[in-house]
């Protein structure tokens, strides 16, 4: 591929996360798109129970019982002379540490708010990420089709909770039942909710008037979504591009997704502002710059059992530069191992489709036996590429976990290794004992566990609850296996490091103060 023919195809590129707390409609705004952009013929959502139809990017079946996302989807689809990525992420807190890793490998975020709610704790959480990263954010306010609260109140909401500056592209005529429509002032049109004629939308003339008059004009709630729109023109935030590249402002659209209402509107505004593949830096202090000749990338997440038929596992890839071409040969920079990429996918909603080719802000699925770890970073070339660390948590809960029928030890200790390497939840061995221990975020990472480990590798398991624990790592240099307690307990992590899991923060004073010169942290 020539520099001009791959700058132009990372041009047409857009990737992005959607990032909401749990219900807000994250999934169902997802399924939308991907509707728009012809790779599912019809939308099926996480409420449609009885019909069997869910949403295509939940595709485990414990997320499909419960009706939330407990893992990163990647779908991808063409739309207006666009390639577009989307990262369907986790809204449950117990799963953010995937949420944060998956919100690397992205060029900008959809942030989905329940109107009736406005922003809850976990949009918050996801936020801050997204701030400290400056990474461009779109707000849509969901549920429209319900009651809800005053789009006053949800825009300063933005300000005073978040700190980001809002810019409403369009305003809500009505709200639940008396939901008229949308007032698009950016568009100069008026987009009809339930439209009796031919047409969905009303244009508007220079002044903000309906261009042809209309019955609505006469409409009180019409009148009132009008006022409110011109009062922001004129004391309100001004659109500022700029501002919304850096995640300074927000562009703040109005709709409903389970009633695909205002759903298009938001998809074609944000490819007009949302930024193409930018560079990602290294940990030798450099930026590689996606239209870069050689190719490189790094591994966000490691998924098993996808399709349960294969027991396959992926490893996802956030391509940063050059081309990816099937069978090319690539470095992986943790081991200095060459590995040939023969058996790639990419995923189209429900679907999956060998890639041949791939450029920056594609996300490529590497079928993987185990050579891969989050946070790889593979490359061409001779010089080596190391991408900046990914965020991992230090779990809190903890639980010993053992195989109920001893007898199927080796399906038990496939699933628990290929469920570690994840990253959903972390391994520990006691070191007097060899006990497994696992530790979470949150508890229903150990849910998801035991589900997937019965259905998934045939292996039901017991866990005995450690309640809340405080990992520190200890310097093996330092390491006396009799300092060890029933109120400090000695493990290993899965890479050999010693730890102490602390029962609370007294334990943990009580022990620096009888080892005072012993160097506990709390990351490895």
């Amino acid at each position: 591929m020539s520099e001009k023919t791959l700058a132009s195809a990372v041009d047409k590129r857009r990737t992005f996360a959607i990032i909401s707390h749990p219900d807000a409609g994250k999934t169902t705004i997802t399924e939308q798109l991907l509707l728009f952009g012809g790779v599912v013929r019809e939308a099926g959502t996480v409420k449609a129970r009885k019909s069997g139809n869910f949403a295509k990017s939940d595709w485990m079946e414990i997320e499909q019982k419960r009706g939330i996302s407990v893992t990163s989807s990647v779908m991808q689809f063409d739309y207006q002379g666009k390639r577009i990525n989307i990262l369907d992420t986790p809204g449950h807190e117990d799963f953010s540490e995937d949420t944060y890793r998956t919100l690397m490998a992205v060029d900008s975020a959809v942030m989905v708010i329940d109107s009736a709610k406005g922003i809850e704790p976990q949009t918050k959480k996801l936020f801050q990420i997204c701030k400290m990263r400056g990474i461009p954010i779109f707000t849509f306010m969901n549920k429209l089709d319900r009651d809800g609260r005053e789009p006053m109140d949800l825009i300063a909401e933005l300000e005073d909770v978040l700190g980001i500056e809002g810019y409403p592209m369009n305003w809500p005529i009505g709200m639940g039942k008396e939901l008229k429509g949308l007032y698009d002032r950016y568009h100069q049109r008026v987009a009809l909710y339930r439209p009796t004629g031919d047409t969905q939308y009303l244009p508007l003339n220079e002044d903000g008037e309906l261009a042809d008059g209309n019955d609505l004009e006469d409409d009180g709630l019409y009148q009132e979504a009008r006022d409110n729109m011109l009062l922001i023109e004129e004391a309100g935030n001004q659109f500022d591009a700029d501002k919304i590249a850096s995640g300074d402002q927000t562009p703040v659209f109005f709709g409903s997704a389970l009633a695909n209402f205002g759903v298009k509107t938001f998809l074609e505004t944000y490819l007009e502002y949302a930024p193409k593949p930018a560079s990602h830096h290294t940990q030798e202090d450099k930026d590689i710059a996606p239209t870069d000749d050689e190719f490189s990338g790094f591994v966000f997440k490691i998924q098993a059992n996808m399709n349960p038929k294969h027991r396959d596992r992926i490893a996802f890839v956030r391509v940063c530069s050059g081309e990816f071409d099937r069978g090319m040969d690539v470095i992986q920079e943790r081991t200095g191992k060459k590995l040939r990429l023969s058996n790639v996918t990419e995923f189209m909603a429900d679907t999956r489709e060998n890639v041949e080719k791939a450029v920056a802000g594609d996300i490529i699925g590497l079928y993987d036996t185990g050579n891969f770890q989050i946070g790889d970073s593979i490359y061409t070339g001779k010089q080596t590429v190391k991408f900046e660390k990914l965020p991992q948590f230090t779990p809190e809960l903890f639980v010993r976990v053992a195989a109920k029928n001893v007898m199927k030890q080796k399906s038990f200790h496939k699933g628990i290794n290929q469920l570690v390497q994840e990253g959903a939840v972390q391994l520990y061995t006691s070191y007097s004992t060899g006990d497994y221990i696992l530790g979470a975020v949150g508890q229903l990472q150990f849910e998801v566990f035991q589900f997937r480990m019965q259905n998934e590798y045939n292996s039901e398991v017991i866990m005995e609850p450690m309640g809340k624990k405080t990992a520190r790592w200890i310097n093996p240099d330092q390491l006396d296996e009799r300092m060890s307690s029933s109120r400090n307990l000695l493990v290993k992590d899965s890479q050999g490091a010693p730890l102490f899991l602390f029962e609370n923060r007294f334990a943990e004073r009580w022990f620096k103060d009888k080892y005072p010169d012993v160097e506990l942290t709390s990351k490895l």
